[in-house]
Protein backbone atom coordinates (compact mmCIF):
# COMPACT_ATOMS: atom_id res chain seq x y z
CA UNK A 1 0.00 0.00 0.00
CA UNK A 2 1.28 3.34 -0.79
CA UNK A 3 2.47 5.58 1.94
CA UNK A 4 -0.60 8.38 2.83
CA UNK A 5 0.15 11.79 1.14
CA UNK A 6 0.37 13.28 4.56
CA UNK A 7 3.44 11.38 4.88
CA UNK A 8 5.05 11.74 1.79
CA UNK A 9 4.41 15.71 1.67
CA UNK A 10 8.20 16.94 1.65
CA UNK A 11 10.55 14.53 -0.19
CA UNK A 12 13.75 13.95 1.74
CA UNK A 13 17.21 13.26 -0.43
CA UNK A 14 19.89 11.11 0.68
CA UNK A 15 23.32 11.59 2.99
CA UNK A 16 25.58 12.12 -0.80
CA UNK A 17 22.51 14.55 -2.49
CA UNK A 18 23.17 17.00 0.42
CA UNK A 19 27.18 17.00 0.44
CA UNK A 20 27.62 14.45 3.56
CA UNK A 21 30.50 11.94 1.61
CA UNK A 22 31.43 9.37 4.29
CA UNK A 23 35.02 7.29 3.67
CA UNK A 24 37.12 7.83 0.59
CA UNK A 25 36.17 4.92 -2.07
CA UNK A 26 33.50 5.75 -4.72
CA UNK A 27 30.26 4.06 -4.63
CA UNK A 28 28.72 2.29 -7.45
CA UNK A 29 26.72 3.70 -10.38
CA UNK A 30 23.32 3.61 -8.02
CA UNK A 31 24.65 3.95 -4.48
CA UNK A 32 22.87 0.69 -3.84
CA UNK A 33 23.08 -3.31 -2.61
CA UNK A 34 21.77 -3.96 -6.00
CA UNK A 35 25.30 -2.02 -7.45
CA UNK A 36 26.26 -5.99 -7.06
CA UNK A 37 25.32 -7.43 -9.94
CA UNK A 38 22.50 -10.18 -10.41
CA UNK A 39 21.16 -8.46 -6.45
CA UNK A 40 17.56 -7.86 -6.31
CA UNK A 41 15.49 -6.09 -3.56
CA UNK A 42 11.52 -5.96 -3.31
CA UNK A 43 9.35 -3.96 -0.12
CA UNK A 44 6.17 -4.32 0.52
CA UNK A 45 4.61 -1.36 2.74
CA UNK A 46 1.80 -1.76 5.20
CA UNK A 47 0.42 1.88 6.30
CA UNK A 48 -3.10 1.30 7.39
CA UNK A 49 -5.71 3.25 9.43
CA UNK A 50 -3.69 4.83 12.85
CA UNK A 51 -2.13 1.84 13.67
CA UNK A 52 -0.58 -0.46 11.35
CA UNK A 53 3.26 0.71 10.24
CA UNK A 54 5.10 -2.05 9.23
CA UNK A 55 6.17 -4.33 6.16
CA UNK A 56 8.78 -6.63 4.07
CA UNK A 57 11.43 -6.52 2.36
CA UNK A 58 13.45 -9.46 0.73
CA UNK A 59 16.63 -10.01 -0.63
CA UNK A 60 17.71 -12.07 -3.42
CA UNK A 61 21.79 -12.84 -4.33
CA UNK A 62 20.55 -14.01 -7.82
CA UNK A 63 17.49 -14.62 -10.20
CA UNK A 64 17.91 -18.35 -10.44
CA UNK A 65 16.77 -21.24 -8.28
CA UNK A 66 18.61 -20.31 -4.66
CA UNK A 67 18.18 -23.38 -3.25
CA UNK A 68 19.43 -25.21 -6.33
CA UNK A 69 22.37 -22.47 -6.76
CA UNK A 70 23.08 -21.74 -3.50
CA UNK A 71 25.55 -19.10 -2.51
CA UNK A 72 28.26 -18.69 0.02
CA UNK A 73 27.37 -16.74 2.76
CA UNK A 74 27.63 -16.10 6.50
CA UNK A 75 26.28 -14.34 9.46
CA UNK A 76 28.12 -12.12 12.55
CA UNK A 77 26.27 -11.84 15.49
CA UNK A 78 27.09 -8.38 16.55
CA UNK A 79 24.67 -8.32 19.52
CA UNK A 80 22.41 -11.77 19.89
CA UNK A 81 18.86 -10.26 21.00
CA UNK A 82 17.18 -11.08 18.16
CA UNK A 83 15.17 -13.67 16.55
CA UNK A 84 17.39 -14.10 13.84
CA UNK A 85 15.87 -17.68 12.07
CA UNK A 86 18.19 -19.85 10.30
CA UNK A 87 21.64 -18.63 11.20
CA UNK A 88 22.63 -21.43 12.40
CA UNK A 89 22.66 -23.77 9.24
CA UNK A 90 24.46 -20.46 7.62
CA UNK A 91 27.47 -20.67 9.39
CA UNK A 92 27.53 -24.45 9.60
CA UNK A 93 27.35 -25.08 5.91
CA UNK A 94 28.57 -21.73 4.84
CA UNK A 95 26.19 -20.83 2.37
CA UNK A 96 22.56 -19.16 1.29
CA UNK A 97 20.03 -21.34 0.04
CA UNK A 98 16.73 -18.73 -0.10
CA UNK A 99 16.43 -15.13 -0.10
CA UNK A 100 16.83 -13.03 2.83
CA UNK A 101 13.83 -11.85 4.60
CA UNK A 102 13.64 -8.71 6.49
CA UNK A 103 10.15 -7.78 9.14
CA UNK A 104 9.10 -7.50 12.31
CA UNK A 105 9.71 -9.50 15.41
CA UNK A 106 6.99 -11.45 15.92
CA UNK A 107 6.19 -11.70 11.77
CA UNK A 108 9.68 -14.03 11.21
CA UNK A 109 7.07 -17.10 11.76
CA UNK A 110 4.88 -16.53 9.04
CA UNK A 111 7.87 -15.26 7.13
CA UNK A 112 9.73 -18.23 7.47
CA UNK A 113 6.60 -20.08 6.52
CA UNK A 114 6.10 -17.92 3.37
CA UNK A 115 9.81 -18.51 2.26
CA UNK A 116 9.56 -22.37 2.99
CA UNK A 117 6.48 -22.97 0.85
CA UNK A 118 8.37 -20.63 -1.75
CA UNK A 119 11.24 -22.91 -2.05
CA UNK A 120 9.41 -25.82 -2.34
CA UNK A 121 7.37 -24.61 -5.22
CA UNK A 122 9.81 -23.68 -7.33
CA UNK A 123 10.69 -25.78 -10.38
CA UNK A 124 13.09 -28.32 -9.54
CA UNK A 125 12.71 -28.68 -6.08
CA UNK A 126 9.79 -30.85 -6.47
CA UNK A 127 11.85 -33.81 -4.51
CA UNK A 128 13.21 -31.24 -1.09
CA UNK A 129 12.54 -32.12 1.92
CA UNK A 130 14.12 -29.29 4.06
CA UNK A 131 14.11 -25.62 3.61
CA UNK A 132 16.71 -23.28 5.58
CA UNK A 133 14.93 -19.83 5.28
CA UNK A 134 16.82 -16.95 6.39
CA UNK A 135 14.22 -13.93 7.86
CA UNK A 136 15.73 -11.28 10.23
CA UNK A 137 14.06 -8.58 12.10
CA UNK A 138 13.70 -5.26 14.28
CA UNK A 139 10.76 -4.49 16.96
CA UNK A 140 8.73 -2.07 15.65
CA UNK A 141 6.05 -2.07 18.07
CA UNK A 142 6.25 1.81 19.34
CA UNK A 143 4.80 2.90 16.26
CA UNK A 144 2.76 -0.40 14.58
CA UNK A 145 0.50 -2.73 16.16
CA UNK A 146 2.63 -5.65 16.75
CA UNK A 147 0.61 -7.68 18.30
CA UNK A 148 -1.67 -7.26 15.56
CA UNK A 149 0.88 -9.42 13.51
CA UNK A 150 -0.62 -8.06 10.19
CA UNK A 151 2.34 -9.38 8.12
CA UNK A 152 1.09 -12.18 5.83
CA UNK A 153 2.45 -14.93 4.01
CA UNK A 154 1.37 -13.13 0.47
CA UNK A 155 3.17 -9.87 1.62
CA UNK A 156 6.46 -11.52 2.14
CA UNK A 157 5.89 -13.41 -1.63
CA UNK A 158 4.74 -10.12 -2.78
CA UNK A 159 8.32 -8.91 -1.78
CA UNK A 160 9.81 -11.21 -3.63
CA UNK A 161 7.52 -11.01 -6.41
CA UNK A 162 8.67 -7.28 -7.16
CA UNK A 163 12.25 -7.53 -6.25
CA UNK A 164 14.57 -5.96 -8.77
CA UNK A 165 17.61 -4.72 -9.74
CA UNK A 166 16.30 -0.92 -9.65
CA UNK A 167 17.56 1.61 -7.10
CA UNK A 168 15.94 0.69 -3.61
CA UNK A 169 13.58 2.46 -2.05
CA UNK A 170 14.62 3.87 1.38
CA UNK A 171 13.08 5.31 4.50
CA UNK A 172 9.70 4.58 5.41
CA UNK A 173 9.41 1.48 3.07
CA UNK A 174 9.24 -2.27 3.43
CA UNK A 175 10.71 -3.66 6.73
CA UNK A 176 11.59 0.06 7.97
CA UNK A 177 8.05 1.53 8.01
CA UNK A 178 7.81 2.24 11.56
CA UNK A 179 11.34 1.61 12.81
CA UNK A 180 13.35 4.43 15.41
CA UNK A 181 17.01 5.21 15.43
CA UNK A 182 18.53 7.53 17.25
CA UNK A 183 15.59 8.44 18.98
CA UNK A 184 14.51 9.84 15.08
CA UNK A 185 12.50 7.89 12.53
CA UNK A 186 14.74 4.61 11.07
CA UNK A 187 13.85 2.66 7.92
CA UNK A 188 15.16 1.09 5.22
CA UNK A 189 19.25 2.34 3.68
CA UNK A 190 21.16 1.09 1.04
CA UNK A 191 24.66 2.72 -0.08
CA UNK A 192 27.65 0.50 -2.11
CA UNK A 193 31.37 1.16 -2.94
CA UNK A 194 33.39 -0.03 -5.68
CA UNK A 195 37.16 -0.81 -5.66
CA UNK A 196 39.12 0.88 -8.23
CA UNK A 197 40.64 -1.93 -10.83
CA UNK A 198 43.96 -1.28 -8.99
CA UNK A 199 42.51 -3.01 -6.00
CA UNK A 200 40.24 -5.62 -7.90
CA UNK A 201 37.49 -3.43 -8.92
CA UNK A 202 35.03 -5.85 -6.83
CA UNK A 203 31.73 -4.09 -5.54
CA UNK A 204 30.53 -4.22 -2.21
CA UNK A 205 26.64 -3.22 -1.52
CA UNK A 206 24.93 -3.05 2.05
CA UNK A 207 21.29 -3.01 3.01
CA UNK A 208 20.21 -1.96 6.36
CA UNK A 209 17.05 -1.87 8.77
CA UNK A 210 17.72 0.57 11.52
CA UNK A 211 16.14 0.35 14.54
CA UNK A 212 18.86 0.91 17.20
CA UNK A 213 20.21 3.74 19.98
CA UNK A 214 23.35 5.41 21.09
CA UNK A 215 24.80 8.86 20.06
CA UNK A 216 24.60 9.75 16.42
CA UNK A 217 27.41 11.20 14.51
CA UNK A 218 27.08 11.86 10.95
CA UNK A 219 30.40 11.83 9.43
CA UNK A 220 32.08 12.85 12.32
CA UNK A 221 30.00 15.40 13.19
CA UNK A 222 28.73 15.09 17.25
CA UNK A 223 25.09 15.61 16.45
CA UNK A 224 23.16 13.41 18.87
CA UNK A 225 25.56 15.44 21.45
CA UNK A 226 25.35 19.29 20.27
CA UNK A 227 21.29 18.32 19.56
CA UNK A 228 21.23 17.43 23.67
CA UNK A 229 19.38 14.17 21.49
CA UNK A 230 21.02 11.02 22.79
CA UNK A 231 19.75 7.79 24.77
CA UNK A 232 19.99 7.98 28.40
CA UNK A 233 19.95 11.59 28.03
CA UNK A 234 17.90 14.15 30.31
CA UNK A 235 15.73 15.17 26.50
CA UNK A 236 15.53 11.59 25.71
CA UNK A 237 15.63 8.80 28.82
CA UNK A 238 14.36 5.83 26.63
CA UNK A 239 17.14 3.28 26.64
CA UNK A 240 19.36 2.57 23.45
CA UNK A 241 17.54 -0.58 22.63
CA UNK A 242 16.81 -1.84 19.53
CA UNK A 243 18.27 -3.60 16.26
CA UNK A 244 19.66 -3.41 13.41
CA UNK A 245 20.24 -5.60 10.37
CA UNK A 246 22.89 -5.57 8.18
CA UNK A 247 23.00 -7.21 4.61
CA UNK A 248 26.17 -7.16 2.90
CA UNK A 249 26.36 -8.31 -0.78
CA UNK A 250 29.60 -8.23 -2.79
CA UNK A 251 30.81 -10.14 -5.83
CA UNK A 252 34.55 -10.71 -4.84
CA UNK A 253 35.27 -14.57 -4.72
CA UNK A 254 35.13 -15.21 -0.65
CA UNK A 255 34.38 -17.61 1.40
CA UNK A 256 32.51 -18.14 4.29
CA UNK A 257 35.69 -17.32 6.47
CA UNK A 258 36.18 -14.28 4.88
CA UNK A 259 32.81 -12.82 4.29
CA UNK A 260 32.45 -13.64 8.13
CA UNK A 261 35.53 -11.38 8.43
CA UNK A 262 33.76 -8.82 5.73
CA UNK A 263 30.64 -8.64 8.11
CA UNK A 264 32.57 -8.33 10.90
CA UNK A 265 33.77 -4.99 9.43
CA UNK A 266 29.79 -3.79 8.64
CA UNK A 267 29.36 -3.47 12.85
CA UNK A 268 32.15 -1.09 12.60
CA UNK A 269 29.89 1.24 9.91
CA UNK A 270 27.45 0.95 12.59
CA UNK A 271 30.20 2.20 15.12
CA UNK A 272 31.17 5.14 13.43
CA UNK A 273 27.10 6.61 13.48
CA UNK A 274 27.50 6.34 16.99
CA UNK A 275 25.63 3.13 17.64
CA UNK A 276 26.92 0.98 20.74
CA UNK A 277 25.05 -2.39 20.57
CA UNK A 278 23.20 -2.28 23.18
CA UNK A 279 21.90 -5.35 25.29
CA UNK A 280 18.31 -5.41 24.39
CA UNK A 281 19.62 -4.63 20.73
CA UNK A 282 19.67 -7.57 18.10
CA UNK A 283 22.61 -6.46 15.46
CA UNK A 284 22.97 -9.21 12.92
CA UNK A 285 25.35 -8.82 9.51
CA UNK A 286 24.44 -10.92 6.75
CA UNK A 287 27.08 -11.67 4.17
CA UNK A 288 26.79 -12.93 0.88
CA UNK A 289 29.17 -13.13 -2.21
CA UNK A 290 27.74 -13.40 -5.81
CA UNK A 291 30.93 -15.07 -7.14
CA UNK A 292 30.06 -18.68 -7.57
CA UNK A 293 27.06 -20.51 -7.39
CA UNK A 294 27.35 -23.85 -4.80
CA UNK A 295 25.29 -26.56 -6.28
CA UNK A 296 22.55 -28.66 -4.64
CA UNK A 297 23.55 -31.72 -6.66
CA UNK A 298 26.86 -30.96 -7.79
CA UNK A 299 28.30 -34.12 -10.57
CA UNK A 300 31.87 -33.76 -8.28
CA UNK A 301 32.85 -33.98 -4.74
CA UNK A 302 35.07 -31.52 -5.27
CA UNK A 303 34.75 -27.60 -6.03
CA UNK A 304 37.18 -25.53 -8.06
CA UNK A 305 36.36 -21.95 -7.07
CA UNK A 306 38.43 -19.19 -7.15
CA UNK A 307 38.75 -17.28 -3.69
CA UNK A 308 40.43 -14.06 -2.52
CA UNK A 309 44.06 -14.28 -0.64
CA UNK A 310 43.40 -12.72 2.90
CA UNK A 311 45.93 -9.77 1.73
CA UNK A 312 44.01 -8.65 -1.03
CA UNK A 313 40.46 -8.57 1.63
CA UNK A 314 41.21 -5.37 3.37
CA UNK A 315 40.59 -2.92 0.31
CA UNK A 316 36.89 -4.69 0.91
CA UNK A 317 37.19 -4.37 4.39
CA UNK A 318 37.42 -0.50 4.04
CA UNK A 319 34.71 -0.48 1.43
CA UNK A 320 32.10 -2.69 3.65
CA UNK A 321 33.22 0.07 6.89
CA UNK A 322 32.23 2.91 4.47
CA UNK A 323 29.03 1.49 2.76
CA UNK A 324 27.43 0.44 6.21
CA UNK A 325 27.76 3.89 7.60
CA UNK A 326 26.68 5.39 4.55
CA UNK A 327 23.58 3.25 4.27
CA UNK A 328 22.82 4.03 8.06
CA UNK A 329 22.53 7.65 6.98
CA UNK A 330 20.72 7.49 4.06
CA UNK A 331 18.22 5.14 6.12
CA UNK A 332 17.80 8.35 8.67
CA UNK A 333 17.61 11.45 5.75
CA UNK A 334 15.33 9.37 3.55
CA UNK A 335 13.09 8.61 6.36
CA UNK A 336 9.98 10.81 7.15
CA UNK A 337 7.88 11.98 10.69
CA UNK A 338 5.37 9.00 11.15
CA UNK A 339 2.58 8.70 13.68
CA UNK A 340 1.49 5.44 14.55
CA UNK A 341 0.07 2.99 17.11
CA UNK A 342 -1.94 4.61 19.84
CA UNK A 343 -1.13 8.54 18.31
CA UNK A 344 2.79 8.15 18.96
CA UNK A 345 4.65 10.38 17.20
CA UNK A 346 8.57 10.10 15.72
CA UNK A 347 10.24 12.80 13.91
CA UNK A 348 12.27 12.61 10.89
CA UNK A 349 15.92 13.66 11.35
CA UNK A 350 15.74 17.62 11.60
CA UNK A 351 17.95 18.82 9.11
CA UNK A 352 17.62 23.10 9.90
CA UNK A 353 18.75 21.55 12.42
CA UNK A 354 21.77 19.21 11.49
CA UNK A 355 23.07 20.87 8.39
CA UNK A 356 24.38 23.56 10.20
CA UNK A 357 26.37 21.09 12.68
CA UNK A 358 27.64 19.56 9.89
CA UNK A 359 28.87 22.47 7.91
CA UNK A 360 30.79 23.76 11.60
CA UNK A 361 32.46 20.69 11.92
CA UNK A 362 33.23 20.55 8.04
CA UNK A 363 31.36 17.40 7.73
CA UNK A 364 29.47 18.19 4.78
CA UNK A 365 30.71 19.45 1.51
Amino acid sequence: MALPAVLCAQERKRARDLGIVPGVIQPGRLNSITDVAGVKVGHVTLVKGDSIRTGVTAILPHDGNIFQEKVPAAVYVGNGFGKLAGSTQVNELGNLETPVVLTNTLSVPVAMNALVGYTLQRQGNENVRSVNALVGETNDGYLNDIRGRHVTEEDVLQAIRRADTARVAEGNTGAGTGTICFGFKGGIGTSSRKLPASLGGYTVGVLVQTNFGGTLQINGAPVGKTLGWFDYSDRLLNSADGSCMIVVATDAPLDHRNLMRLAKRAMLGLGKTGGIASNGSGDYVIAFSTAYRIPYAGNSAVMNVPLLQNDAVSPLFIAVIEAAEEAILNSLFTAETTTGHKGRKIEALPLDKVLPILKKHNSIQ
